[in-house]
Parts: C-alpha cells; sequence; structure tokens
C-alpha cells in the first residue's frame, strides 16, 4: 500500500468503494486523512465498514467540510451528465480528483525523483503495461504493475528511487490527475472509443494528450493521425520525443519490420538515433508477442524500457520470456505443430480481427452473445480459416455469415468442450509443415454460456491442459517452436 499522507488530519470524501475505491479509502485511512465514503451499492458499503472505513450518505453530508472528493473513474464526470456528487463537489467548492492524482500528490512528497511509466491510449495498453513491467523485472529492477490493469495504483508499494512503478491509465483515470507527470508517457494509439463519457472523439483525444504532454519524456504512436498530431505538437515545443511505429519505417524512433527468410516472415523491432539504425529486438518465435498490433507494444515497451536505462540485449531477453496476458491472444502450449490460443477477451469482431490476422490455417472456435454487426467485417480474413467451430446463441447468425461466402468450412459444435475436441481433432489431422492454431477468439459476450470472458478463457484453457499430448507454454524452449 502507498498510505496518502498529503490529506493527514483533514476530512476527505470518497464516492465508489469497488476494488480501486476501497484501496484508495485504506490508503487515505493509513496516511491519517478522515475520509467520509459512500456507494450506492449496500453490498459495498458492508464491505467497507467491516474493513474500517467509515461510511457516510455523502447526499446528506455537509460538504464545506471536505478537502477534497475522490471520485472512482467508473462513475461519469462531465458525459453524459455528471454524477449527482460531482454536482454537489462543484457547488462547495471542492476539488474534484482520482486515485491516480492522489499517487502522483504523494509522489512530490516523498520521492519526487521515482520513475513512473504511464501508458494510456485505445487499444493496446494493457499488453504494453505488462510486457514493460515484466522486462524490468527480469533485468532485475522492482517493478510495481497497477493502474487500469490489476492492482488498484495504491495499493502499491510506494514510490522510491530504485522502485520503477509501471501504471496503465484509462482516459477516466487521467481525466481526474491534474498532476500526472510520469517520468514516462506512452500514448499507444486513437480511435473512437468512450464518446458517451467524453462527449466528442476531440475531448477524448485532448484527455489523452495531458498524460504524454506532462511526462518528461513522451513515447507516441504515429500509425494514427489523432496521435500523429500529438506528437507533432510535442515535437513543436522541443521536449523529448519517441515516435513508434508497428507500421512502417521511422526516420527516427522505434519500429517494428517485417523481412522474410526463407519464405518464413521474422518481425524486427530497429532503433534509428542520430541517423543510426540498429536492430534491437526479433519476435521470432516469441508466441505471446504475435501480430502487427503487438509489434507497436513491443516498440513502445522497448522505448520506455531504453529510456529508464535497460540495454537492448536485457530488453530483448525480457521479450523473449514475456508469456503474455491471460485471455489476450494467450499461448497457451501446443501439440506438435497445432499451438492454442486463449483469445476469449475478444468480444467484438474488431478485437477478434488481431487474432485473425496472427495466424494461417486457423481452427477457429466462435460464438456466443454476438455484437451488432456479426463478423461481417471479419470477411476478409476467411481466407485464414481452416475450419470454424460455432458456440452459443451467436450460431445460426455465424453460419448464415459463412453461409453467404462460402470460403469457410464450420460446423456447429454448439458448447465449448465439443469445439475444443472438433477443433484439436481436425488440426491434428491437417497435412503439411509449418504452425497451426487452434484458436477461441469469440467475437461475442460470453454471457449465453459462461459469467464473464475470464471463465469462458479458464474453461478453455482447462479443457486445453486435459488433452493428450498437450504441452504448455514454458515447458519448451522457446528454440524447440516454429520461427516466423
Amino acid at each position: 500500500m502507498t498510505p496518502v499522507t498529503v490529506f493527514a488530519g483533514r476530512k476527505v470524501a470518497l464516492f465508489g468503494l469497488g476494488g480501486s475505491g476501497l484501496a484508495t479509502a485504506q490508503a487515505l485511512k493509513a496516511g491519517g486523512a478522515d475520509v467520509a465514503a459512500w456507494d450506492d451499492s449496500e453490498k459495498s458499503r458492508d464491505k467497507a465498514v467491516a474493513e474500517g472505513i467509515a461510511v457516510i450518505d455523502l447526499a446528506r453530508a455537509d460538504w464545506s467540510g471536505f478537502a477534497a472528493f475522490v471520485l472512482s473513474p467508473g462513475v461519469p464526470l462531465t458525459h453524459p451528465e455528471p454524477h449527482w456528487t460531482v454536482a454537489k463537489a462543484k457547488a462547495a467548492g471542492v476539488e474534484i480528483i482520482g486515485d491516480v492524482e492522489l499517487f502522483f500528490r504523494e509522489r512530490a512528497e516523498i520521492a519526487p525523483a521515482a520513475p513512473v511509466v504511464c501508458i494510456t491510449g485505445t487499444n493496446g495498453k494493457s499488453t504494453t503495461t505488462a510486457l514493460i513491467a515484466h522486462v524490468l523485472e527480469a533485468a532485475g529492477r522492482d517493478a510495481q504493475m497497477g493502474g487500469n490493469i490489476g492492482t488498484a495504483v495504491l495499493a502499491l508499494a510506494p514510490p522510491a528511487a530504485n522502485r520503477v512503478h509501471v501504471i496503465e491509465c484509462s482516459s477516466y483515470q487521467i481525466d481526474l490527475a491534474p498532476s500526472l507527470k510520469p517520468t514516462v508517457g506512452i500514448q499507444m494509439n486513437l480511435t473512437p472509443d468512450h464518446l458517451d463519457r467524453h462527449g466528442s472523439l476531440e475531448n477524448y483525444a485532448a484527455i489523452k494528450e495531458r498524460l504524454v504532454s506532462a511526462a518528461d519524456i513522451a513515447v507516441v504512436g504515429v500509425d494514427d493521425e489523432p496521435s500523429r498530431q500529438m506528437a507533432l505538437r510535442r515535437m513543436a515545443g522541443g521536449r523529448s520525443l519517441v515516435e513508434i511505429s508497428g507500421e512502417r519505417p521511422l526516420d527516427a524512433g522505434v519500429f517494428a519490420e517485417v523481412v522474410e527468410h526463407d519464405g518464413r516472415r521474422e518481425t524486427l523491432i530497429v532503433a534509428v538515433q542520430g541517423g543510426k539504425r540498429r536492430v534491437v529486438a526479433s519476435l521470432a518465435g516469441i508466441g505471446s508477442l504475435r501480430g502487427s498490433h503487438n509489434a507497436q507494444n513491443a516498440a513502445a515497451a522497448f522505448a520506455a524500457c531504453a529510456a529508464l536505462g535497460l540495454s537492448d540485449a536485457g530488453i530483448a531477453a525480457g521479450f523473449r520470456s514475456y508469456p503474455g496476458l491471460a485471455h489476450r491472444m494467450e499461448e497457451l502450449g501446443r501439440i506438435g505443430r497445432v499451438v492454442f490460443i486463449n483469445d476469449s477477451k475478444a468480444t467484438n469482431a474488431d478485437s477478434t480481427e488481431k487474432a485473425l490476422t496472427s495466424f494461417r490455417d486457423i481452427f477457429w472456435i466462435l460464438g456466443g452473445k454476438a455484437k451488432e454487426g456479426g463478423i461481417e467485417s471479419l470477411r476478409r480474413y476467411f481466407p485464414n480459416i481452416a475450419r470454424a467451430y460455432l458456440i452459443g446463441a451467436a450460431s445460426d447468425l455465424f453460419a448464415a455469415t459463412f453461409d453467404a461466402d462460402d470460403r469457410v468450412a464450420y460446423e456447429r459444435s454448439v458448447t465449448l468442450d465439443k469445439a475444443v475436441a472438433d477443433a484439436t481433432r481436425d488440426a491434428l489431422a491437417q497435412p503439411g509443415e509449418g504452425e497451426i492454431a487452434v484458436l477461441l477468439s469469440p467475437a461475442c459476450a460470453s454471457f449465453d454460456q459462461f459469467p464473464n470472458f475470464e471463465v469462458r478463457g479458464d474453461t478453455f484453457r482447462k479443457l486445453v491442459a486435459a488433452l493428450p499430448g498437450f504441452v504448455p507454454f514454458g515447458a519448451a524452449r522457446a528454440s524447440d517452436r516454429p520461427q516466423g
């Protein structure tokens, strides 16, 4: 925990007692603040009381005595309309902040030079955050990972000169953190998202840009126009900038380059500095970093870790041992040349697109509760599909899409256990050489057969682990895997 001492002896209101909210209340209390917490959920309030947090109905509280109001990032600040607590705070002239803001204020008090890496963007920020933390740990550094991924930021160990915090920041968290000032700030990419909470793409982009504008060193993806404009504004100000790309060469910065050797493709990470180019890492054979989206993630991670003083060799070694995030293109293991991939987090077609570009000869398990548009946008990738296995409520809809296209053979497996058995049978019978994939990438919500995508992915993992001859990821040396 990071005790928040900057409000010691003062009263602080807090709304939202989920995981991060409860951790924030505990950190404030540990630092000597008088916390008045509230949540609309009686269950959450009861849990807070059981952990010694004072619960006070903020609708009836006297707001004039509060030094600050800490709002959960999941609660609307501005759009579609401000939460009722926001209106009360503004009426009383009480500043509205979040847990990331408290972390940076505490850092300024106890260890202002402590290294902090903050990562934002529409896509890829979780993988990039986890990859940076893993590379740092593999190099022997004390890396504390949290924020929008996993552990609440104030539940991490306190900032210190010999400790690196790697924090994933959502736009909601940035919007509540006016003192945000990372050592390295990363903006991955930007596409329309969360516009119901920010009102417009311009507002959403402006919030994201605050992170890199405040950073000592900015790392900015330039593969989309809004982020490219952020990089140009940073450059115009003459401040430290590293551009990254997963798609094209750069005159300066870090980018991914695909080369071919004997018909096999290899992705290289290339750094260009002072006009000099050097290959700093290869992603060949790293199952957890497949695809162009992961190439951009690796470029960002390299830029951040290099800025923190790690060597090229140390970063490349960390890449090779990176296990990946659960349920996100997670390589579970293999039977011979058949690799099993858990991409249960792919709950819509846009997310599944990344998986379908990462393999050829895919035995694709898909289905669940369909999102609007189904899988129509994925037609261009149908040539990569060896066979599809339909599960859940979307089976009729997806079967109709395949019937209309006539390029994908499929069967109705109905349930995940049957689909795993069917896909494994067909994949193992496939003639030829080279890697083939049994891929769970549902392009659907899970709620017809599973309570959430995590349970769906965990079920897939258990089914695959029970297959005869299955070798889990990490049990075989990376060099034993097909390269490419």
